[in-house]
Formats: C-alpha cells, structure tokens, sequence
C-alpha cells in the first residue's frame, strides 16, 4: 500500500470539497497523478477494477532548511500546504523491480523536493468468490 501527500490548488480542494470531483483532472499537479494511475502498471489494480485511490483532503506543515529549494513557500519560512492524501494498493505478487520502478516513477512525478510517500502492507478483505489478490 502506498500513501501519499500531493499538493493541489487550494480551488481544487474547496471545488472537491463542494462535491465537484471533475476538477482533479484540470488541477495541473493532480492530472499527472491520475495519468500514472491510469496507465498500464500494477497502481491500484484490482483485477475487475483498475485505477483504485482513495483520496481525501489534508492539509500539510513544513518548514524547508536553509539549503532547501522548495516548490512551494522559501527556505527557513514555515509553510502550509493543500494537499489530498491518496492511498493506492499494490497487489503482493507485483515482482519487487516492477514495485521499484513504479515507485521511482512516482517521486519522479511527485512536484516536490522531497515527496512524502509511505510504503506498508495491507491485508484486503474479498468476497469468498473473488480470487485473492
């Protein structure tokens, strides 16, 4: 299981919080992220269902060090930033190269310095007719 902090325009998150959940395809750091969950990797496959995230908002601290380049906010300058914390599972048996390029790929990606990217296991509950995964 991978989660992640990924920052969107403050618009994005109140439109989001309106209900308005069109607006993660124009939010232009969120779009890229949606483009890596749609595309042909193990991100959120779930066999009958593809592109599986769950998002919700957040809103993140930080303040970057003086030798910091920060995307947003300026070095020694506490910062706040809008954010959708997204949690994707990757099945288990997905080979550990490919779990390592996918995951490269997503700092690569990720807008900041230093993206915030949490990596656990997870155990889903299925259905006794769904195949484990």
């Amino acid at each position: 299981m991978l989660r992640l902090s990924w920052p969107v325009e403050a618009a994005t998150l109140a439109a989001l919080q309106a209900g308005r959940a069109e607006v993660l395809e124009d939010d232009p750091s969120f779009a890229r992220l949606l483009a890596a969950l749609r595309a042909d990797n193990p991100l959120g496959d779930f066999g009958l269902y593809q592109a599986v995230a769950e998002v919700s908002p957040c809103w993140e601290l930080f303040q970057p060090g003086q030798d910091a380049q920060p995307t947003l906010g300026s070095a020694g300058q506490s910062q706040v930033s809008s954010n959708l914390m997204v949690t994707i599972h990757v099945d288990a048996a997905t080979p550990e190269a490919e779990f390592e390029a996918v995951l490269d790929w997503l700092v690569a990606l990720h807008p900041w310095e230093v993206p915030v990217i949490e990596i656990s296991q997870a155990e889903l509950a299925l259905r006794p007719d769904q195949p484990a995964r």
